[in-house]
């Protein structure tokens, strides 16, 4: 039983370390070429909501979502938005209506926006996974 336990904490201690990985399931990546290595959750956020749409470096900022429907995007609406899915969903509908922007581009799971953060300079997204080393893991604060 206390080997149980000792592994049990272990592997928390494990999950926790890893660069990104929120208690909430997910982990935020951008393009390897791209020097961040960690940003606030409020910056994430306003960079979903394009309302910051460069980087510091001036490269545009290109957020990738996942499904609407997906688990992932649930989490991470929560934890980064501080709002239900359904309610950053109604923000872009009310933008949309407006004629002031559009929402971020929507990949269906996460090996499709591995592939799009990959391709794309100036790209971040989230994924329920591990990430490969094809993409960067950034710490959120």
């Amino acid at each position: 039983m206390k080997k149980l336990a000792t592994l049990t904490l272990a592997l928390l201690l494990l999950v926790s370390a890893v660069p990104g990985r929120a208690a909430e399931g997910f982990q935020v990546i951008v393009n390897p070429g791209n020097p961040v290595s960690s940003l606030s959750r409020d910056l994430v956020s306003r960079i979903f909501l394009k309302k910051v749409v460069k980087w510091d470096s001036g490269l545009a900022a290109a957020p990738v979502d996942q499904d609407g429907s997906s688990p992932v995007r649930a989490a991470f609406s929560k934890a980064v938005h501080g709002k239900p899915a359904s309610a950053v969903a109604s923000y872009w509908q009310q933008q949309i209506f407006a004629g002031r922007d559009i929402p971020p581009a929507e990949k269906a799971g996460d090996a499709a926006v591995i592939a799009f953060v990959k391709n794309s300079p100036g790209a971040i997204g989230y994924i329920s996974g591990v990430a490969p080393s094809e993409v960067k893991v950034v710490a959120l604060q």
